[in-house]
């Protein structure tokens, strides 16, 4: 395995897995709608970024990049045939995970960081979850 350079370890190494920019703004969103959620719960599969147990939901919110979304047009030049394994692993992982936590009897919601560029998608989120709150009270 190649050596990997001072300066892109220092680098690989800030980037968040949880807390995230966007996550956060899904979070406050939620919030402010009186919805009232957990985090990254270590019980399910996936440890997804919220959990709303109450409603038996949760919410995935993926960065374009690391879960290769069709918006992301750039693509790493350097080692593209790991990086395509590498993407093509989380994809994998992505829906396997989606399986099982269905299979187990929960909403899953996914909500992709370039959606989060306009406000429609994170309104219709919120409605949604409003209306599985509303349903099971």
């Amino acid at each position: 395995m190649p050596r990997v350079s001072a300066v892109r370890s220092r680098i690989m190494a800030a980037i968040r897995g949880k807390d995230t920019k966007p996550e956060l703004q899904v979070r406050r969103a939620i919030h402010a709608a009186g919805l009232r959620f957990r985090l990254h719960h270590r019980d399910l599969p996936g440890r997804p970024d919220i959990v709303l147990g109450g409603i038996k939901t949760v919410v995935f919110v993926h960065g374009c990049f690391w879960h290769a979304h069709s918006c992301q047009t750039s693509k790493p030049k350097t080692r593209a045939a790991f990086w395509q394994r590498k993407f093509e692993a989380n994809r994998a992982r992505d829906r396997r995970v989606r399986y099982f936590l269905k299979a187990a009897g929960w909403h899953v919601h996914v909500i992709w960081e370039c959606e989060l560029k306009r406000e429609a998608p994170l309104r219709r989120l919120v409605r949604v979850l409003q209306q599985r709150r509303r349903a099971i009270r």
